[in-house]
């Protein structure tokens, strides 16, 4: 019974995030499985159900009800924050959805319900990771600060983090924010100026992005080294990126990137055209486009350097000779 009034309370939540325009950003979550000597026997995609996103909500609302009373009693506190995009980056935006004839308003602020929206749309298509990943580089980095602005993705005007006080500081801090109230009634006697707030905050911010750049490295390294003995294998792909040396590729349901280089997409000069997002032989005619679909061929893996080199596998069979050399012995964990 309390798990069915506990699921009615979170759709009454969804529904009102939905109302807000709140980002809702439901990429499956990559998960490595290992066999029993430690080695990785699969990458396995794990869609979100209704147990996450009710999780979820239930931890917004505690968090957004600490900001709110943090910030009614005058506490300096850290608020988690999340600025508006920047103009430059939402016209790369507006292009890049163009592509998928997507159109974002020209004639107002964008806001988060606008971006919404746009996933929103989107969510059944094969390019739906592709559409957040770039939508989520569109915007700046959420971080803790004591000067409230407000949180841009979720479209709330006051939040903090609140719920882990076991791995997160920012959250311990909250917590004795509130105890702060609750045992003295109010601000009086509270010792965190707003100068030592701005230093903490400036501090867990960037710990928090050394944190979340050793967890992608590590995560690189363990594709690495599952794609290290399937050099020759065939991959279902999609186009992530356009560049002048080729196209940065990502396996479909492996979550794993790599590059095609120009030099193998066939006897032909190719450039990128003036939208930036494609890829055009001068010769053939060719285009590649962002969002494209490709079956590629494993060619290279380095795992010191977390590369992975593709090409396309209708492409003849050149560096097969190369291969050998290429293939560097395994790194030490």
């Amino acid at each position: 019974g309390h798990l069915e009034h506990l699921h009615a309370v979170f759709k009454a939540l969804h529904r009102a995030r939905v109302r807000r325009g709140a980002l809702d950003f439901d990429a499956p979550e990559l998960k490595v499985h290992f066999d029993e000597h430690g080695r990785i026997a699969a990458l396995v995609e794990h869609t979100r159900n209704d147990a996450h996103r009710l999780i979820e909500e239930c931890m917004i609302a505690a968090n957004v009800q600490a900001a709110r009373f943090l910030k009614k009693h005058r506490i300096v506190t850290l608020y988690r924050v999340h600025g508006r995009p920047e103009a430059e980056r939402l016209d790369s935006l507006r292009q890049f959805l163009q592509g998928f004839g997507i159109h974002l308003p020209t004639d107002r602020d964008i806001g988060p319900k606008d971006l919404s929206q746009v996933l929103q749309q989107t969510m059944a298509s094969e390019e739906a990771h592709l559409i957040q990943t770039v939508v989520v580089r569109s915007m700046p980095q959420a971080v803790y600060q004591p000067e409230n602005i407000g949180h841009f993705g979720l479209a709330l005007s006051e939040y903090a983090h609140f719920t882990s006080p076991i791995r997160r500081y920012p959250d311990l801090l909250v917590h004795r924010g509130i105890r702060h109230v609750l045992r003295n009634g109010g601000a009086d006697g509270w010792d965190l100026s707003p100068v030592a707030a701005v230093g903490l905050g400036q501090q867990c911010s960037f710990t928090e992005r050394r944190a979340d750049e050793a967890t992608r490295d590590a995560l690189s390294w363990l594709k690495c080294e599952y794609m290290s003995n399937k050099i020759g294998e065939e991959f279902d792909a999609i186009v992530t990126g356009v560049v002048d040396f080729g196209l940065f590729v990502q396996a479909r349901g492996l979550q794993i990137d790599g590059l095609v280089h120009v030099s193998t997409l066939g006897a032909d000069y190719f450039s990128r055209d003036h939208s930036g997002y494609r890829l055009v032989g001068s010769r053939s005619g060719r285009v590649f486009r962002l969002g494209d679909h490709l079956r590629v061929r494993l060619i290279n893996v380095v795992i010191d350097e977390r590369k992975i080199d593709f090409e396309l596998a209708d492409a003849p069979r050149v560096a097969q000779q190369l291969r050998g050399p290429w293939v560097r012995r395994r790194g030490r964990r």
